[in-house]
């Protein structure tokens, strides 16, 4: 925001130097990114009065004029200027004189005369050519008659001055204003803070007899306030005012207008007047505007609105955008007589987010957007009409309309100023305290021996509880001023858990087994259940919808990770991938009931995805590395089905007796659906289980000391009948002897009978005790064989 020293003088006194005033609003949170000095690239620039003028006897378009600027003796100036005349007042560049761009003027000789200096035009001086008027700007620029002859032009045209650029944070509307820096100030220095004596003239009639107004939303426009000023005279607003509005950053426009900004700008509310005769039914609504329904604002542009959009609207049509823009056919032109002044507080959640779908932002939006005081709007009203007579703008119709649906309540917050001293490491007095609350408007009502009780007022709907109490008070008194103290406590070093070490050392693992991790998005598509060929009423279909979804695709909680791999997989296949392994480790959301009530369960899911030159024993491999590596020993595959899995080349893995994953090849279906031709293993294993289960404790065991005894036997068994069952056997009658047992063949073809399998086992014997001799492993070996005979009619070989 820009502020004006000169403005901010008219509110606050104050005798420390511009850069210590900007330090100090910097230590207090208001940070002044710049300090604008202007007019320092001007000098030896008087108003002068032009006493004659006469063309020049040398040159046809040059005039030799006699000017008077005021010390009893008139210049001889040459110009070819012919906006001219006799009796003007303009800027007149001394001998010595410096113009912007760095330009110096001395006396010069034209035509064989001489010429004392320079009249200057407003392109010279770079001032902004839009807040003069064309006649001013055709040429030399012509001053106001009321113009004191050799009075410096930068006082003239106010032109000197300092401007501080400061940065105000977004829970400070307060401060988007000059009387809110001025309050700033008058806290920080320790001075006293005078605000502008505001009494509204009395004028004639009775708004109510002129104009209805009618709020239909009053959740998004809690206060309305409307004036009338009839016999409006359009006209340039004082030179003052439009030099401060220009120092502020705004162009100055006419007298109703300036005045509005001047108010927003001085008190921080915004204002917007209407052409009382373009309202239709003389009549203000207040409502939300309909789907489709169109305005063309001030800046030119028809808007396109919907029902989300508050719009000021006459008996038929819209006039205005709430608290953005108004509208281009209740415009103030230089033909009105009669304004409506709308001065309100509207809802500033709505307010931002219109703003933002329409893409139009203004001085107006800046600041409701950040929830302003609602009690500014009558306040600002008043200020209006005081302007708008001083001003000699028009006439007040007596009354204001004031619908207000809720009044701010006063918040009192109660505050320890022992805990304060604590939480700041300060020492600071009871008396010290009330006096920056004080200074600051947050009223001390009540006080004891180390409490307070402050009255906030509804200006800084920042401040609810005793941290924003400390907080005011440590700025205020000086964050600069605080002893820097080392931190004191215990210190602990911080690790990571047991269930972290574990998703850490599986990622290794997995890493390590030539798999990459992928994340995908926890939201998926209600259609991935239909690609899985999940049946109704089936457990992955009770999932959580989102209130505000991205989209369709992802506007479910996910409550399984096999969609989302099958989809990185398919996009890797489409750009050319061809050995693809992958894994992902994260949550799906299981809901306790639906609708939800409270929240779900959330569970790890350890998800892995394998194709090309890739088989099912790979994937099985795989996880039986990861549970080897966390001494995971009780644990088996068994066929099984899931509607997504190929029938036949499905397995759950059994973890402790207990079901805990999944895994298989893909069912041609599901491949289809994804535009997959590859074939595709994967595992989903409820990681939970994993972690239960998983040592992360090592034992060890000296080497052998006696030599082991290897015997390979191959059985010829039926086709149906599983490995795994045949290991288990082999294992349960090997005893103690027993080390290890591997499936090294399975074999089918010549001398295997048709609907049967060869399975070749490589068996080692080890005893801890001494070295076996071959009559100890015999009597094992026929014992292993009689009972795979007796339970699989297995036969040897």
């Amino acid at each position: 925001m820009l502020v004006p020293i000169d403005w901010l003088r008219d509110y606050v006194q104050y005798d420390v130097s511009i850069e210590e005033l900007s330090n100090a609003l910097t230590m207090a949170g208001l940070n002044v990114e710049s300090i604008i000095e202007l007019g320092k690239d001007i000098s030896k620039v008087v108003a002068g009065k032009i006493v004659s003028k006469d063309l020049h006897p040398n040159a046809d378009k040059l005039y030799l004029c006699k000017v008077d600027i005021g010390d009893g003796h008139l210049l001889q100036i040459i110009t070819g200027a012919d906006n001219i005349n006799e009796g003007d007042i303009v800027p007149v560049a001394l001998p010595g004189a410096e113009l912007p761009g760095n330009i110096k003027i001395d006396v010069t000789s034209l035509r064989g005369l001489t010429s004392q200096g320079m009249m200057c035009s407003a392109q010279e001086l770079k001032l902004d050519l839009k807040n003069f008027s064309e006649e001013q700007t055709n040429g030399i620029l012509i001053l106001p008659d009321n113009s004191v002859l050799g009075e410096d032009i930068k006082k003239i045209l106010h032109l000197d001055g300092i401007v501080l650029d400061i940065e105000i944070i977004a829970n400070r509307p307060d401060c988007m204003s000059i009387i809110g820096i001025a309050r700033e100030v008058s806290a920080v220095l320790g001075v006293d803070l005078e605000y502008p004596n505001i009494e509204p003239p009395k004028g004639f009639g009775n708004i109510n007899d002129w104009i209805h107004i009618d709020v239909k939303d009053s959740a998004l426009c809690p206060r309305y306030t409307a004036r009338l000023i009839d016999n409006i005279v359009i006209k340039s607003s004082p030179l003052w005012m439009q030099r401060r509005l220009q120092m502020a950053g705004l162009r100055p426009i006419n007298n109703i207008v300036d005045i509005t900004n001047y108010v927003m700008l001085e008190l921080g509310q915004p204002l917007h007047a209407f052409d009382y005769d373009y309202l239709d039914g003389n009549k203000i609504v207040v409502r939300r505007a309909e789907r489709g329904e169109k305005i063309k604002t001030l800046d030119g542009i028809e808007r396109i609105l919907d029902e989300e959009i508050l719009i000021i609207a006459d008996e038929n049509k819209p006039v205005g955008i709430a608290g953005i823009m108004g509208g281009e056919n209740s415009e103030v032109k230089e033909k009105t007589k009669r304004v409506v002044l709308e001065s309100a507080a509207f809802n500033y959640a709505n307010i931002r987010r219109s703003s933002r779908k329409l893409g139009l932002r203004t001085e107006a939006s800046a600041r409701f957007e950040k929830d302003l005081d609602p009690n500014l709007t009558k306040l600002a009203g008043d200020r209006f009409i005081q302007l708008i007579s001083q001003t000699e703008s028009g006439i007040v119709i007596n009354g204001v309309i004031d619908l207000c649906s809720e009044k701010s309540k006063i918040r009192k917050v109660t505050m320890n100023t022992d805990r304060v001293n604590k939480q700041l490491g300060t020492n600071i007095p009871l008396k010290d305290m009330e006096d920056i609350l004080n200074r600051l408007e947050l009223r001390v009502i009540n006080k004891d021996r180390n409490h307070l009780v402050v009255e906030v007022p509804s200006f800084r709907n920042d401040i609810s509880r005793e941290s924003d109490l400390c907080e005011e008070i440590g700025r205020i008194y000086g964050f600069d001023k605080i002893e820097p103290t080392l931190p004191r406590g215990m210190t602990t070093l911080g690790r990571i858990n047991r269930d972290q070490t574990i998703v850490d050392k599986s990622k290794e693992i997995l890493n390590s087994c030539g798999l990459s991790e992928v994340i995908t998005y926890s939201f998926m598509s209600p259609k991935i259940f239909n690609k899985l060929n999940i049946p109704e009423n089936y457990e992955y279909r009770k999932a959580i919808s989102i209130m505000n979804p991205l989209g369709e695709d992802y506007s479910l909680m996910r409550t399984t990770l096999i969609g989302n791999l099958m989809e990185v997989i398919e996009r890797n296949l489409n750009r050319k991938v061809e050995k693809i392994r992958l894994f992902e480790l994260g949550s799906i959301y299981k809901p306790k009931s639906l609708p939800i009530k409270e929240l779900p369960d959330e569970k790890k899911v350890l998800t892995l995805g394998m194709v090309g030159d890739v088989d099912f024993y790979d994937l099985k491999g795989t996880i039986e590395t990861l549970l080897s590596e966390f001494n995971i020993e009780l644990f088996d595959f068994i066929e099984d089905y899931h509607p997504s899995f190929h029938p036949g080349r499905t397995a759950s893995l059994i973890v402790n007796n207990k079901k805990i994953g999944i895994l298989g090849e893909i069912h041609p279906d599901v491949t289809e659906k994804y535009q997959i031709n590859e074939r595709v293993y994967i595992s989903e294993i409820q990681f939970d289980d994993i972690i239960e289960s998983a040592k992360l404790t090592y034992s060890y065991k000296p080497l052998p000391k006696f030599p082991s005894i290897t015997r390979d036997i191959a059985i010829i068994i039926d086709e149906e009948v599983l490995a795994g069952d045949i290991k288990k056997t082999i294992e349960e009658e090997g005893g103690q002897l027993l080390e290890s047992v591997e499936l090294f063949d399975i074999y089918r073809g010549t001398q295997v009978p048709e609907g049967c399998k060869s399975l070749a086992f490589s068996i080692t014997y080890r005893s801890n005790k001494k070295t076996l001799v071959e009559e100890d492993v015999n009597e094992i070996q026929q014992r292993i064989l009689l009972k795979l005979k007796e339970r699989y009619n297995a036969n040897l070989r």
